[in-house]
C-alpha cells in the first residue's frame, strides 16, 4: 500500500532540478548533442531501438541522453513514448535476402555463395585502449566498405535443398502483436520471437551461453550472421500493391544446430533464429540460440530442466522494463506494509519470551 508524503511535491520538483544539474555535468564541457549520440554511440542506439520496439534513431538517442546514458531508462521512456503514436496500418513482412549487405560472414562455409563481407566489427580488434581517441581529434582516415549491392540467398536454402534440415511452415494468419496484447502461456513461436528481440540483452546472453555451456543439448554453429538495409513495403488499398515507405538496418542471425532426430522427426539439422533491429548480432545470435532451446516439444526432444527451456522462465523475466518497474517500486514508500510487519514481529517476539518464562516457571 502506498501513502501519501506530506511536502512531498515540493522535494520531488528539487529531485528534478538536481537530476537536470548533474545531466548536463560541468559546464565547462561541450555539451552532448542528440546528432552525435546517434552518430557516434550507434550500437547503444540500436539497442535501445530493438529493446523499445521503436525504429527511431533521433528518438533513441534524444532517450539516451535524457536518460545520462541509463539504457533500459532510455528504453522504458521509448516505450511510453511509442504508446502515445497513432498506428495506421501493417507493414508487409520484410525480405532479408534482398538485404544491401554492410556485414555477412558465415561459420559453417567457407566459401559461402555471395561470398563473406566482414563489415565493421570488433571480432578482430586487440581490445587495447586507443588513446588517439581521448586527443580530441579524428582517427586516421580508412578505406570505405561497399555494401554487398545484389540479393544475396540465405545459406540455410542450400540445405533445404538437400533436406538436410528442418523444414519451416509458413505462417498461415498473420501473428498476434506483443506490444497490443499481453503475453499468454504457451506462446507460439511468432511470439516468443518477439519477445526475445525485446528482452533485456544481458538477459538473452546468459540464457544463450547457460546453452552453450550443456544446459540444453544444444550445439550451434552460425550458418549466417547478415546486417544491412532492407526496404519495408507497405500495401495499400487503394492502389492495389505495395509501395515502399521506408528502410531500416536490421541484423539477423541464423544458426544450424545438431539434431539426432526423435519419435517424429527423422535425423537432420535445425534452426535457431534471431532479427533485431540495427547492427545487434551479439543479440541476435544469443536469441537464435534460445529460439532453439525452447524448441525442445515442437521437435520431439526431451525436457532436461534447462533454464532456457523454460518458456515461462525466459519470457517473463527477458522483458528489463517490466522487471525493472517490480524491483525498483520497492524502493517508493511501504510504511504502511512495514508497520504491520513490524507489529507481526514484536508479537511474535512476546508470544516466544511469554512461552519461554512459563516453561520455566513449570
Amino acid at each position: 500500500m502506498y501513502v501519501a508524503v506530506k511536502g512531498g511535491e515540493r522535494a520531488i520538483d528539487n529531485a528534478h532540478a538536481w537530476l537536470a544539474e548533474e545531466r548536463r555535468g560541468d559546464k565547462a564541457v561541450p555539451e552532448l548533442s542528440v546528432p552525435q549520440i546517434r552518430e557516434q554511440m550507434a550500437l547503444a542506439v540500436n539497442r535501445v531501438m530493438a529493446e523499445g520496439s521503436l525504429y527511431d534513431p533521433d528518438l533513441a538517442a534524444l532517450a539516451i541522453k535524457q536518460a545520462r546514458g541509463d539504457l533500459i531508462e532510455a528504453i522504458f521512456l521509448i516505450r511510453a513514448y511509442r504508446t502515445t503514436l497513432p498506428r495506421f496500418g501493417g507493414s508487409n513482412p520484410i525480405e532479408t535476402e534482398t538485404m544491401t549487405c554492410d556485414r555477412r560472414v558465415s561459420a559453417t562455409f567457407k566459401d559461402a555463395p555471395g561470398g563473406q563481407v566482414l563489415g565493421p566489427t570488433f571480432d578482430y580488434t586487440h581490445r587495447l585502449l586507443d588513446f588517439k581517441l581521448a586527443a580530441d581529434g579524428d582517427v586516421d582516415d580508412a578505406p570505405l566498405g561497399t555494401p554487398h549491392p545484389d540479393a544475396t540467398p540465405h545459406i540455410m536454402s542450400f540445405l533445404d535443398q538437400e533436406d538436410l534440415i528442418q523444414s519451416e511452415p509458413q505462417g498461415a494468419e498473420t501473428p498476434a502483436d506483443l506490444t497490443r496484447t499481453p503475453l499468454e502461456l504457451p506462446a507460439s513461436r511468432a511470439l516468443r520471437l518477439q519477445s526475445l528481440t525485446r528482452g533485456d540483452e544481458g538477459f538473452i546472453l546468459g540464457m544463450a551461453y547457460s546453452t552453450q555451456r550443456g544446459y540444453a543439448r544444444n550445439h550451434a554453429f552460425v550458418a549466417e550472421l547478415r546486417i544491412g538495409a532492407v526496404a519495408v513495403e507497405m500495401d495499400i488499398p487503394e492502389l492495389g500493391f505495395a509501395i515502399e515507405i521506408g528502410e531500416i538496418t536490421v541484423t539477423e542471425s541464423e544458426t544450424v544446430n545438431q539434431f539426432q532426430g526423435s519419435k517424429t522427426q527423422p535425423p537432420q539439422f535445425t534452426r535457431g533464429y534471431g532479427l533485431v533491429f540495427g547492427m545487434t548480432e551479439r543479440k541476435a545470435i544469443s536469441m537464435a540460440l534460445v529460439d532453439r532451446a525452447l524448441r525442445w516439444k515442437e521437435l520431439g526432444e526431451d525436457n532436461v530442466g534447462a533454464p532456457a527451456q523454460d518458456e515461462e522462465f525466459v519470457l517473463y523475466h527477458s522483458d528489463n522494463i517490466q522487471a525493472t518497474g517490480f524491483l525498483e517500486h520497492i524502493k517508493l514508500p511501504h510504511y504502511v506494509d512495514f508497520q504491520s510487519e513490524l507489529e507481526l514481529i514484536r508479537k511474535l517476539r512476546r508470544e516466544a519470551q511469554e512461552n519461554i518464562m512459563q516453561e520455566a516457571a513449570e
